[in-house]
């Protein structure tokens, strides 16, 4: 968990956050957000540690066991951080943490307490509240809480008044987290910008029998080289793999004459990026490969074209499922007329799933996707995923040419104030384009 401290500017956007987020929670409510802690991998060998979205978005303190909790109005401070100690002997071993002094000095709290504290510290802290605003997700600081309210209520006697009532802090913190800032589309334009450049990379390194993980290993390094990782588990799948949604085995030899589809992203300063482009091994479509790519590239085209404020969340997706449908109907892979196999959903048969997500610091970012009942209204500052797919299985009743193809064509899209960005466009999708784009590599990389 290296230390890389907020710059100025970056400290002034985590503070923006904090004033933000107690405007929405109200005066009357303390915030409580704990940081991700460290999880066992192997006896005492841990996986790589991932700061909690939602505390990495109030605080850029990206070190484990801590809390941060917001007290309006308090007369002592409204921003307290528990951490653990600086401890000499144990940043010999583990690295320097930030200490409780180095939480006010760099990450804008009024006051820090140990986190040994906490248990005793709280019950004082949001005494004088109606409410806690607290993740439900987090069961155990759920009943942390609960047990400091316990507490108060033992002390009733005395005109201790408890908290009241429990509030979810993902309804105001990731409804925030859902609109974009102008720092935060900075972020995921480089975390676009990395994941085009492995995505290319590795495009340069497909051949003839290399192995799906040769081609996960170049977007690895891709990753690292800019001080990043995946923002996922790339999927790296050759032929009939890529009909499996969530490949993961990443093992099969490539061999002439397939697709080879990666779904992968960068995951640059915590924001995600999220590709996926489909190749062809020998740097040539096949005629049927051909109508099925371009096929989902037009359904991927309609429903970048209607992104726009104002629009549905859901129109990207009916207008690449109308184009998906119709398309399939003249391949004669289903029956039409077209308004039956819509409303039959005849395609999910190909198309199972939807055509996107919101995108930020989480690859499934998160904030609501329908707002009373109906699919809410585009903003400026979404940004959101475009990825169309067709995944024809080895089953029988299918043409023999088409057996086993799987295309999905994936970006990153920025909702504007006058349309949209494809923040991805950097990868090349076009058949025409990605038969020149192999045409011209070197006979070493062919």
């Amino acid at each position: 968990m290296p230390h890389c401290h907020p710059s100025p500017p970056d400290r002034k956007e985590y503070a923006r956050r904090r004033k933000e987020l107690l405007k929405r929670v109200g005066k009357k409510s303390a915030v409580l957000v704990p940081a991700a802690t460290e999880t066992i991998r192997n006896n005492d060998n841990h996986f790589p540690f991932r700061q909690s979205s939602d505390f990495w978005y109030l605080t850029g303190l990206n070190e484990a066991d801590a809390v941060l909790l917001l007290c309006p109005k308090r007369a002592e401070g409204e921003i307290v951080l528990f951490v653990q100690p600086f401890d000499p002997e144990r940043a010999r071993w583990e690295g320097a943490r930030v200490g409780l002094e180095g939480a006010c000095q760099h990450y804008g709290a009024d006051q820090a307490f140990d986190l040994a504290e906490f248990d005793e510290r709280l019950p004082e802290l949001i005494a004088a509240y109606e409410r806690v605003t607290l993740p439900f997700a987090e069961h155990e600081w759920v009943l942390n809480t609960l047990n400091a309210l316990d507490s108060l209520r033992q002390k009733a006697r005395s005109g201790a008044v408890p908290p009241q009532t429990l509030k979810d802090l993902a309804e105001p913190l990731h409804e925030m987290r859902l609109i974009k800032s102008p720092t935060e589309i900075a972020h995921l334009r480089r975390a676009a910008a990395v994941s085009a450049e492995a995505h290319l990379t590795a495009a340069a390194a497909v051949a003839e029998g290399m192995y799906e993980y040769e081609l996960a290993a170049q977007l690895h390094r891709v990753f690292q080289q800019h001080h990043g990782e995946p923002s996922f588990a790339p999927i790296v799948a050759s032929g009939h793999h890529a009909c499996t949604l969530h490949y993961r085995d990443n093992s099969a030899k490539l061999e002439a004459g397939q697709l080879v589809l990666i779904d992968a992203g960068a995951e640059i300063e915590q924001y995600a990026g999220d590709i996926t482009r489909v190749w062809p091994v020998d740097g040539v479509f096949t005629p049927a490969q051909r109508a099925i790519y371009e096929l989902v590239l037009a359904a991927q085209e309609a429903a970048i074209a209607a992104i726009t404020p104002g629009a549905s969340f859901d129109a990207p997706h009916q207008a690449a499922v109308e184009v998906i449908a119709r398309g399939l109907i003249e391949l004669k892979l289903i029956e039409g007329p077209l308004h039956a196999a819509l409303e039959e959903t005849r395609y999910r048969r190909f198309f199972m799933h939807r055509t996107g997500h919101w995108l930020g610091l989480d690859v499934h970012d998160v904030g609501r996707y329908k707002q009373d009942g109906a699919w809410r209204a585009l903003e400026p500052g979404m940004v959101l995923t475009v990825e169309p797919g067709l995944y024809l299985d080895e089953a029988d009743d299918l043409p023999k040419a088409y057996r086993g193809i799987g295309v999905r064509i994936e970006d990153d899209v920025l909702v504007t104030a006058k349309g949209r960005e494809v923040l991805t466009r950097a990868v090349p999708k076009t058949v025409a384009d990605i038969e020149a784009l192999f045409a011209r590599r070197s006979p070493r990389s062919a």
